[in-house]
Order: C-alpha cells, then sequence, then structure tokens
C-alpha cells in the first residue's frame, strides 16, 4: 500500500480555483495525493474539513485544512519556501498581486459564470460586454510585462490563468474572440502554458466546453 503523503488535494477537475492550488503546488514540487470530489455528493471528509462553505478545494496539509483559492496559494507560498516565491517580496507589489486576484474574483468570475446560464438576450449582451470589458483591465494592467509581476510567474498569474480553459466557450457560446480583443493576455496566456504546471493543472478547454454545452442544453438553450 503505498505511503500516504503529508499533503492531500480535495478538488474537482473542471474548478479554476481547484487548478489555482494545482499550479502551485507544481511550482512549489509538493507532491500530494488527490481526491477528486463528486459536487452532487460531497465526501464526509470535504464537508469535515470546510464546515462553512462545503467547497473545494481544500487543502489538507499534515491534517490541518485549508480551504478558499487565494488563501491556500498564499499558504503554500509560506508552508514550502524552498523554491522561487509565488508573492512578490515588496510589500506593495504584494498588495497590488492581492489586489488584482480580488478583482479576478469579484469581477471578472461572476459574469463568465453567467455566460453558461443565460437564455441569448438582453442580460447576455450585457453579461458579454462586461466580460469583455473586464478582459481588457486586465490587459491594460498586464501592459508589455512578461507576467503581471514582470518577469517572474507568480500570484495573478495564477489566479487568472485557470480561467483561460473557458476562452473557447466564450468564442462559441458569445462570438467573444479574446485572441482578437484582447491580444496582449493572448499572448500572456500561451507563455503561460509554456510552463509545466500551467500545462499540466490546466483544464482541457473543449472538455469544459462539452460540460457548460450540455448544462445549457439541460436549461433548453441549445
Amino acid at each position: 500500500m503505498a505511503e500516504e503523503k503529508e499533503v492531500k488535494l480535495l478538488d474537482y477537475w473542471a474548478s479554476p480555483f481547484g487548478v489555482r492550488t494545482r499550479i502551485a503546488l507544481a511550482e512549489k514540487g509538493v507532491e500530494y495525493d488527490y481526491k477528486e470530489e463528486n459536487l452532487s455528493e460531497k465526501s464526509e471528509l470535504l464537508l469535515k474539513s470546510n464546515p462553512v462553505h462545503k467547497k473545494i478545494p481544500v487543502l489538507i496539509h499534515h491534517g490541518k485544512p485549508i480551504c478558499e483559492s487565494l488563501i491556500i496559494v498564499q499558504y503554500i507560498d509560506e508552508a514550502f519556501p524552498s523554491k522561487t516565491p509565488i508573492l512578490p517580496s515588496d510589500s506593495y507589489a504584494r498588495a497590488l498581486a492581492r489586489f488584482w486576484a480580488d478583482f479576478i474574483d469579484k469581477k471578472f468570475y461572476p459574469g463568465m459564470i453567467r455566460i453558461g446560464k443565460l437564455k441569448k438576450g438582453e442580460e447576455f449582451e450585457e453579461t458579454k460586454k462586461e466580460i469583455l470589458e473586464n478582459l481588457r483591465t486586465l490587459e491594460v494592467e498586464l501592459g508589455e510585462k512578461k507576467y503581471f509581476g514582470g518577469e517572474v510567474f507568480g500570484f495573478v498569474d495564477i489566479a487568472l490563468v485557470p480561467f483561460t480553459s473557458w476562452f473557447y466557450c466564450f468564442k462559441v457560446f458569445a462570438d467573444l474572440s479574446v485572441e482578437q480583443e484582447c491580444p496582449k493576455l493572448a499572448a500572456w496566456e500561451k507563455r503561460c502554458l509554456e510552463r509545466e504546471s500551467v500545462a499540466k493543472s490546466l483544464s482541457d478547454p473543449k472538455k469544459v466546453f462539452d460540460m457548460v454545452s450540455s448544462r445549457r442544453k439541460n436549461r433548453g438553450f441549445e
């Protein structure tokens, strides 16, 4: 029987929040046991480990659970300091990184989720406009930099890159091409995919599309 690792991850394959955790663990070279959760029938371990939100991902380190993806990524950075830091050492740069990660969760993510739940119509078009505005805001922040933090792949990149698996859905469902509308962001995505940590952790865009398409059909949208 294989020896149980000191780190365990409770996750779901399509969760961009879980992908963040997987990328951070890969960047730090941390080995872990992965447990895929059935979100329709959550395990007792998940409910016990995250009794407040009852959501994935949950990182369990030495038997102690850590919840909420951005908190988990910061924990990984602090708990496994031997590799390149995920957050910058400068306090102002750290604050900026946390600001943009918060922007991604509070401004960009809600629109992304809505686009898969709405029928074509006025609300759908407003959501598409909102997504595009947020993408353009992120592109302006990226500017001419290689990564959001400069030359080094870091916190904001880890926060945003899992959502690129949904870009194909934007193109098909909303006729929104990130490559055409935000070329710098599209180039950044390609650079991120050259990293092993990202390439092996990111959800397959076509598989994500199939999942979203199935849900839209179940709602009678297609």
